[in-house]
């Protein structure tokens, strides 16, 4: 792919959206999903000062209970242009209106659910083109959280359980929308303890990075390459490239897989990793130091 000009967001799942005071109890309530930038990060990077947001809930069993989170999420935030795209089959996903709304929003977010949902409706679609499109050649912002985060990649993890990954097999793989290449995300990834259905993924696909995102956490993803963690918790990095051994193509299903090298980096808020270089910076201040770095030599 070139170089998008375009960003995306793409956060582990179980962010809180904000909770509305209750004076019935006594815990205090805070609205960390916007302190902490999630929500709020997606909207600076758009440059409409009042733009125009669509949110996907395709992904979802509770499509409307979703979508109405996300519109008082966002009209705390103080934006009025919210509109809801309940696209539940095939037949919606190729509805005129929706093709137009695609077209001219300023920021797009898929929310969270049964990934395979997304591209089992927007797969070879006008819908896709038009966002891919738009990634390329435009300052436009396409977000996902949970499921939504985990279809942005070429290949896609469909599901699995984590308690027996690393015994081949544990893992179902499938096509994901292809906003990335050569990554893989896995979500939940702290509390759920994915470590190791990422790290299958990953020794499954070689030459590829593996992000895990935690919960209340995502990565804000520029020129298609480079990672900042924004949120709360953590980002793994699992990086394939350096695998001297792995056993994953010889061995009998539900047999243990063998790993010789997986590299691991973990970031928390405000690290960066670039994805072509594999390389981790502490913050954006180092990264620029080292651009410098580089073209004085």
């Amino acid at each position: 792919m070139n170089t998008p000009k375009g960003k995306l967001i793409a956060v582990g799942g179980n962010e809180d959206k904000g909770s509305y005071p209750n004076p019935k109890s006594k815990k205090k309530y805070y609205l960390d999903f916007f302190e902490l930038g999630i929500l709020k990060r997606f909207l600076k990077e758009i440059p409409a000062k009042k733009p125009h947001i669509e949110v996907v809930t395709t992904a979802s069993m509770i499509p409307e209970e979703v979508g109405e989170r996300y519109m008082s999420a966002f009209g705390i935030l103080g934006i009025e242009n919210v509109q809801l795209m309940h696209i539940r089959t095939e037949e919606d996903a190729l509805n005129p209106e929706y093709i137009k709304r695609v077209r001219e929003c300023d920021g797009i977010m898929f929310s969270g659910g049964d990934q395979s949902r997304i591209t089992r409706m927007f797969l070879d679609t006008e819908i896709l083109e038009i966002l891919k499109q738009r990634y390329q050649n435009e300052d436009f912002i396409i977000a996902g959280t949970s499921a939504g985060a985990m279809a942005m990649s070429k290949e896609m993890i469909k599901g699995g359980s984590a308690t027996e990954s690393l015994l081949k097999g544990a893992i179902k793989m499938g096509r994901g929308l292809h906003f990335l290449d050569g990554v893989i995300i896995d979500t939940h990834f702290v509390i759920r303890g994915r470590f190791g259905r990422l790290m299958e993924a990953v020794v499954t696909h070689p030459k590829t990075i593996g992000v895990g995102l935690g919960e209340d956490t995502g990565v804000l993803i520029t020129e298609g390459h480079m990672i900042e963690t924004i949120g709360s918790n953590l980002v793994v990095i699992v990086d394939g490239h350096e695998v001297k051994y792995t056993n994953i193509r010889d061995v009998e299903p539900g047999r243990p897989v063998a790993i010789d090298h997986m590299v691991m980096h973990v970031l928390a808020k405000g690290n960066l990793f670039d994805m072509n270089a594999r390389i981790f910076y502490q913050n954006e201040e180092a990264y620029h130091y080292a651009q410098l770095q580089e073209l004085n030599r």
